[in-house]
């Protein structure tokens, strides 16, 4: 397309790792939701007291998370500029849905810091380098 300047081929292997990434965010989170009696009976009593507990407005920002983050990677593949923005989302999100875990709730007193945060800042510190690779691609010219 007119515009945009060609992309080296390690974006399209960085882009299809960050598509990949939210489709397991989603599938992750459908998971979760879809979670019928007798799975949910198989997690510990702590556990199935936290999932009883999530607010609406928590488990809609999980998906808010997930959901931006797979359309985020769409729109880096698209090679489209709105990738930065939709990213952005959904790091709001994955701080909304990890600040109500850590603040509202016993998570960390219960699983253990490193039990509890590991996994979470990981995802978090993806979340923040997508945004910073559709940033480095868009000034690139590599997005439009």
């Amino acid at each position: 397309m007119a515009g945009r300047a060609r992309a080296p081929l390690w974006f399209w292997g960085v882009a299809g790792l960050i598509l990949a990434w939210g489709a397991i965010g989603v599938f992750m989170f459908y998971t979760d939701r879809t979670m019928d009696a007798a799975a949910v009976a198989r997690l510990s009593a702590y556990d199935r007291a936290l999932r009883a507990s999530q607010p609406f407005w928590q488990v809609l920002a999980y998906g808010v998370a997930v959901w931006t983050g797979l359309l985020g990677g769409v729109a880096l593949v698209g090679r489209s500029r709105h990738a930065h923005p939709i990213f952005v989302v959904s790091l709001v999100a994955v701080v909304v849905v990890f600040g109500w875990a850590f603040v509202a709730t016993d998570l960390i007193a219960v699983k253990g810091a490193w039990t509890a945060t590991a996994f979470p800042i990981f995802i978090a510190a993806v979340a923040v380098f997508q945004i910073w690779f559709a940033d480095h691609a868009q000034k690139r010219g590599w997005l439009g």
